[in-house]
């Protein structure tokens, strides 16, 4: 398969291209702002649309980028929480709607929401708004799409990458490595399913 993935240098992106790339089954366009084999910024339609033109057809978009705010909600002003769902929520949401049409017939799509999703944390309100949104966004994009295209999305705990970094905002949560979460966006790009929520770790 061909596959573009956006947000390839992360924690969690780094741990799903290395998992696609090891057998040597698939292509795995790298995607960051900065960095990859292209760059994008999934803040912009303009961006996405012309990491697209550069790609051409593909048959998955694994989408592991999209930054949270995390912050007292005190201190969370509405131009704040409007910043961040346009890095996380609609970011992911933009490239959906705009990588479907380079999509081959039955590509797939998968997304990353979290475990805040389920658990807010701390300072949370933010990254559990984003999450959610964007499980219920693939739950109901699922039911529209055509040519067989499928969507899903990974909701992973805290990274054991990740721990020293966000550990503090998940006290006495188990953390997960990059391995086993990557194992989830395998079984979304290869396998059959679509409108799944793939949690790993809760």
């Amino acid at each position: 398969m061909k596959i573009v993935l956006i947000g390839a240098s992360g924690d969690v992106g780094r741990a799903v291209l290395q998992d696609l790339s090891q057998d040597g089954r698939h292509e795995v366009i790298r995607v960051g702002r900065s960095q990859g084999d292209y760059q994008a910024d999934i803040a912009s339609d303009d961006s996405v649309a012309a990491l697209f033109e550069k790609t051409g057809p593909v048959d998955a978009i694994i989408v592991t980028a999209g930054n949270v705010i995390l912050a007292p909600i005190e201190k969370m002003t509405a131009a704040d929480f409007a910043t961040g769902l346009q890095d996380k929520l609609l970011g992911q949401v933009r490239v959906a709607l705009i990588g479907q049409h380079s999509l081959n017939d039955r590509g797939s799509i998968t997304l990353t929401s979290g475990i805040a999703a389920d658990e807010p944390i701390a300072q949370g309100a933010h990254a559990t708004t984003s999450n959610a949104a964007i499980e219920g966004f693939v739950r109901a994009a699922a039911c529209d799409f055509s040519r067989g295209i499928r969507i899903n999305a990974v909701s992973p705990t805290v990274l054991t990458e990740s721990i020293e970094r966000f550990g503090p905002f998940f006290p006495g949560y188990d953390s997960v490595p990059g391995a086993r979460v990557a194992m989830a966006y395998r079984r979304s790009i290869e396998g059959v399913q679509t409108g799944r929520v793939y949690r790993v770790g809760h």
